[in-house]
C-alpha cells in the first residue's frame, strides 16, 4: 500500500505508489525518466492546499520540499528567481530583509513558488493590475515528461509562457521560476456596509473606480466592501495581526465548534447567528475607526501552524463583474434555498474577489473582462462534510447555469462540461499542447484525463 497523503482541508486523499523528494535538477530527471521505478501519473506537488485531485497520483508524487532555494535576486531588473518548491511566506521573508515585495502577496503564504507559476490563483487586495500570480511570472523551467530540460520566457517564448502558465504540471516538472518583485509598500485597508438589498451595481462599480482594488464580504444579508489604497503611514497596524489569526485560527475554529458540538438544529442555527451578528459588529467597529494600514506582506497568512480543527475548505466560481450584484441576489436566494431543503449553510461568510481583465495566461478566468468571484467559505467537521460535499454540487449546478468559470485547484468536483463552456477554443488550445507535450500521458491523472478535451 501506498503513503497516505491528505490535503490541507482534509477533502482530498491520494495513496501514491512512490513519494519521493528529489534535492537536484538531475535527482529530478532521473525520477520522470524511469517510468519502472517511479510509475506514472508523475505529478508534482507543493503544499497540497489545492482542493481539487489536481495534484494526486496513484504512481508518483514528488514533493517539492527539497527544492527551495534562492537562486537569484536581481536588483536592476527587480525579480526573484527562486526553486519551484518554496513557499510564498518564506520566499517574502526574503524579500523583506531588503525592503521589498512580491507584486501579490496572497493569503495562502505556504503555496509553492512553482504551483503559484503554472496555477490558478486569485487576489483582490493586491490586484491593482493583475489578480493571478502567474500574471508576474517572467521565466519557467521544467523536467519534460521525457526527462528533458526545457524554458519558457517573457522575453523569448511569451505564447509558450502563457501556456505554462496554465499547465498545472501536465508539461512537466517545474523546478526554477523567476517573479516580478517591487520595493516594500504600505496599504490601507477600510470598510463600507451595505445591506444586500439596497445594494446596486452602479455603487459597486463607483466604490472600484474610487480606490485601487476590493474584495468582498457577505455576512448574511450584509455586505462588506473592504477597499485597498496604498498609504506612507501606519494606523490600526494591531489589527493586521488579529486578521491573519482570524483567518488562520479563530473563525474557522468557532464556526466548525459551532457545527460539531451543539445538539440539535435549532441551538445550532442560533449560535452561528449569534456569531454571524459578532462578525457583523466587528466589521461596522473596523469602518467606525477608518481601517487600518499595514505593510502589504503583513496580509500573507502562514497555515503551517494551523491545526485541523481551525481550518476551512471554499470554492470559487468567476462571473462577468458587470453582473456580479444580480449573481449575488441570486446565490443567496439559491442558499436560502438549499438551508430549508437541506438544513444545511455555510458557516463562514461569503467572499467575492475583484480580478481586473488578464490575458497572461491561456486559462485566466478574466481574459474576457473583470471579474468578481462568489466564493463559498466552510470549517466542516464529521457531522456535515457529506452536507458541505453535496452543497459543493449543487453550488455547481447554479454556477454553471450562470455562466461561471470554474478554477481546476479551487473548485471542487468540477466537471468537464463546467470548464469546456468556461473556457472554450482556450480549453482545446490547452489539452491540444497537452497531448503534444506529453503524448504517453506521463504526467496525466484520472482527474486531467476526465477533464481535458
Amino acid at each position: 500500500m501506498g503513503t497516505r497523503i491528505t490535503n490541507y482541508d482534509g477533502g482530498v486523499v491520494t495513496l501514491p505508489q512512490q513519494l519521493v523528494r528529489p534535492e537536484s535538477v538531475e535527482e529530478l530527471q532521473a525520477i520522470v525518466r524511469d517510468a519502472e521505478r517511479f510509475p506514472g501519473p508523475v505529478r508534482a506537488m507543493g503544499s497540497y492546499h489545492s482542493l481539487t485531485p489536481c495534484a494526486s497520483s496513484s504512481g508518483t508524487i514528488i514533493s517539492m520540499s527539497g527544492l527551495k532555494k534562492i537562486v537569484h535576486l536581481d536588483l536592476q531588473n527587480m525579480t526573484l528567481t527562486a526553486q519551484a518548491g518554496l513557499q510564498l511566506v518564506e520566499a517574502a521573508e526574503v524579500l523583506r530583509r531588503h525592503q521589498l515585495q512580491f507584486m501579490l502577496n496572497i493569503e495562502i503564504g505556504n503555496m509553492t513558488l512553482g504551483s503559484a507559476a503554472c496555477c490558478q490563483t486569485k487576489d483582490s487586495l493586491d490586484g491593482v493590475e493583475y489578480g493571478q500570480v502567474n500574471s508576474y511570472v517572467t521565466h519557467i523551467k521544467w523536467v519534460s515528461p521525457a526527462g528533458h530540460l526545457e524554458e519558457a520566457s517573457e522575453e523569448k517564448s511569451p505564447e509558450l509562457l502563457s501556456l505554462v502558465r496554465s499547465s498545472y504540471g501536465l508539461c512537466g516538472v517545474l523546478y526554477e521560476v523567476t517573479f516580478k518583485i517591487k520595493p516594500l509598500e504600505m496599504i490601507h485597508f477600510d470598510y463600507l456596509i451595505y445591506d444586500l438589498d439596497d445594494l446596486t451595481q452602479d455603487q459597486v462599480s463607483q466604490i472600484i473606480a474610487a480606490n485601487e482594488s476590493i474584495v468582498c464580504w457577505t455576512v448574511g444579508r450584509t455586505v462588506v466592501i473592504q477597499t485597498r489604497n496604498r498609504t506612507t503611514n501606519l494606523k490600526h497596524a494591531w489589527l493586521a495581526g488579529i486578521r491573519r489569526r482570524s483567518w488562520s485560527h479563530i473563525g474557522a475554529y468557532i464556526g466548525r465548534t459551532i457545527r460539531r458540538y451543539t445538539p440539535g438544529s435549532a441551538l445550532t442555527t442560533l449560535l452561528e447567528d449569534l456569531w454571524f451578528a459578532m462578525q457583523r459588529a466587528s466589521y461596522r467597529f473596523v469602518s467606525s475607526i477608518g481601517g487600518f494600514s499595514l505593510y502589504d506582506p503583513d496580509k500573507i497568512i502562514n497555515y503551517e501552524r494551523t491545526p485541523p480543527s481551525a481550518r476551512y475548505a471554499f470554492t470559487f466560481w468567476a462571473f462577468p463583474r458587470e453582473a456580479w450584484v444580480e449573481n449575488l441576489k441570486a446565490y443567496m436566494e439559491f442558499s436560502d434555498n438549499h438551508f430549508k431543503r437541506y438544513g444545511f449553510r455555510c458557516n463562514i461568510p461569503l467572499g467575492s474577489y475583484f480580478i481586473r481583465q488578464d490575458r497572461s495566461s491561456v486559462l485566466s478566468y478574466s481574459y474576457q473582462g473583470d471579474i468578481i468571484s462568489i466564493d463559498p467559505i466552510h470549517a466542516y467537521s464529521d457531522r456535515d462534510k457529506a452536507g458541505w460535499e453535496h452543497f459543493l454540487h449543487e453550488f455547481n449546478t447554479w454556477a454553471y447555469s450562470r455562466g461561471g468559470i470554474p478554477l481546476l485547484n479551487q473548485s471542487p468536483f468540477v466537471e468537464r462540461e463546467h470548464v469546456v463552456a468556461a473556457y472554450g477554443e482556450r480549453w482545446r488550445e490547452l489539452s491540444d499542447w497537452v497531448r503534444t507535450v506529453d503524448p504517453h500521458g506521463r504526467m496525466l491523472n484520472p482527474f486531467f484525463k476526465e477533464l481535458l478535451s
